[in-house]
């Protein structure tokens, strides 16, 4: 990667015998081919057959059951979703940030358990000299510090902005604007989705990784099949033939995918269930499958209840999340996200309590 006038270029990323044994490459810009479908489909077919080749061989060693996984490769979301069909993993967890950014996470926790619990532990004495009830008592404070151990069920640990810093920014963007209680907020979205506008939903903290999970997010109705073209026309420009995914309330998640394991950071692809794809059709990729994000109350509470009121209004627990940005990184603060709207063709933007609107939707 090299930088021109602070955007990034990616080199080449295929050898001369490469190209010399599949063709030439396809020209920035020309249209997609068979040919291109093809080597893209074989190239992912060929990970997962090494990918699980792999994980095979780790549960042979281990015998574990769990597994978790991080690196770049962890974000082939398409290939996750297939390990508990081809390998006896039974409980799959992907870090949020499984690529390079997630390396701050490592350095903390190798800090944390090779040199701040290893010395604070080791300056008591060596082995010989502690009795027993220095050995009871160090083993019962290690057993307290695994339970106290962070777990990261959420990927929410970004930063948060108050009610008050909110309200300036809008009120220094000269912008009118509507404030509504907690319920009465995911209630009247909900409303705006479920009638089809383009919804900007900006609350709590920021995600940690490249998904938005319903913080910084770009929320719009799974039911509408055209909402894929809507959002790709007034704000992503994105290639066709990418999806956009569902996020979903998780004791739902049986009732339209055909795998129910837990996918709380959007990293995993299910097929739908052949039934269930013309009620969500925005949602629903070529091949049938979703990459879906499950949500709970407990880790997600506010979006969660979005997408209550949301079921509650049309009968279908879902709704269509994609980041909130537009080829930019996803807004971070109340000024990005107003910013973010302006120039866009967004409908509404919820910053926490408060509601930005345009004059009119465009359906």
């Amino acid at each position: 990667m090299t930088w021109d006038n602070g955007s990034p270029v990616i080199g080449r990323i295929f050898s001369d015998e490469y190209a010399q044994v599949f063709g030439p490459p396809r020209a920035k810009g020309a249209l997609l081919t068979d040919r291109d479908r093809d080597i893209a489909a074989s190239l992912q077919l060929r990970l997962e057959e090494v990918g699980f080749h792999i994980l095979n061989h780790l549960h042979e060693q281990t015998g574990l059951t769990d597994l978790g996984l991080s690196g770049g490769v962890a974000y082939n979301s398409v290939m996750n979703g297939k390990i508990l069909l081809h390998t006896p993993f039974r409980r799959v967890y992907v870090q949020p940030a499984a690529g390079d950014s997630g390396t701050a996470i490592g350095t903390c926790y190798q800090i944390w358990n090779q040199f701040l619990v290893k010395n604070s532990s080791s300056h008591r004495g060596t082995e010989t000299q502690r009795n027993s009830k220095q050995k009871e008592s160090e083993i019962g404070n290690q057993k307290s510090q695994i339970a106290n151990t962070y777990v990261m069920e959420g990927a929410y640990t970004g930063p948060e902005f108050s009610d008050e810093e909110i309200r300036n920014e809008l009120r220094v963007s000269n912008l009118s604007f509507e404030s509504y209680s907690d319920e009465e907020v995911t209630r009247q979205a909900a409303r705006d989705i479920a009638d089809g506008a383009v919804v900007g939903w900006f609350q709590g903290r920021m995600e940690f990784g490249p998904r938005a999970l319903g913080n910084r997010s770009i929320v719009v109705d799974p039911r509408r099949a055209n909402m894929k073209e809507i959002l790709n026309e007034r704000i992503k420009k994105r290639e066709p033939f990418r999806p956009f995914a569902p996020s979903i309330l998780e004791e739902h998640v049986g009732d339209y995918f055909e795998q129910t394991h837990p996918a709380p950071t959007m990293l995993m692809v299910y097929q739908i269930k052949p039934e269930r794809r013309a009620e969500i059709p925005a949602v629903t990729h070529v091949d049938g499958s979703g990459r879906l994000q499950t949500v709970t109350r407990e880790v997600n509470p506010r979006y969660y209840q979005l997408i209550e009121d949301f079921y509650k209004l049309t009968g279908v627990p879902a709704v269509l999340n994609t980041s909130f940005n537009e080829n930019e990184p996803i807004v971070c603060t109340p000024r990005d996200a107003i910013e973010c709207f302006l120039k866009t063709k967004m409908d509404v933007l919820y910053l926490g309590n408060h509601c930005v609107r345009r004059r009119s939707f465009e359906f």
